[in-house]
């Protein structure tokens, strides 16, 4: 089995980011809020923890994290099908849950749409509790975003 080594995304991954995702079919917005440079300015700020898993040159997984200052967040995991059900996804929230305790911060949570039934059992199974007591509201600024 290949070694997997988990780094930190760089400017220079978008394409094979894009890549992956739409290889998990993971929904994106490429002409809004996941267009290069909303990602590159993302990856230079200090609330991001974005996170590749190679397996020698390949970007076999991929996760976003984000935090406020007191809460962390999981906003993007994805990893390649021929690869699932290895501890991949597991290694790079563990990777994203360790950098954020590291600053203090002891809530994680994501946010997982309805339809995606995989991405609830994997959370579920890692610990994460479900919520039905919270509502979710967002305001887009721009239809693209």
């Amino acid at each position: 089995m290949p070694v997997t080594r988990i780094r930190r995304l760089r400017a220079d991954d978008y394409d094979r980011l894009i890549r992956l995702w739409n290889e998990a079919g993971l929904d994106h917005r490429p002409l809004g809020r996941d267009r290069r440079e909303g990602i590159e300015r993302e990856i230079s700020g200090p609330m991001s923890i974005f996170l590749v898993a190679e397996e020698g040159r390949q970007m076999v997984g991929v996760v976003l994290g984000t935090h406020d200052g007191r809460k962390g967040w999981i906003n993007r995991l994805a990893v390649a099908p021929g690869v699932r059900g290895r501890g991949i996804g597991r290694a790079l929230v563990d990777a994203v849950e360790a950098q954020l305790a590291a600053l203090g911060i002891g809530i994680v949570t994501c946010l997982i749409e309805e339809w995606n039934a995989d991405s609830m059992r994997f959370f579920e199974a890692i610990g994460y509790v479900e919520h039905r007591e919270c509502t979710y509201y967002s305001k887009r600024m721009r239809p693209d975003i």
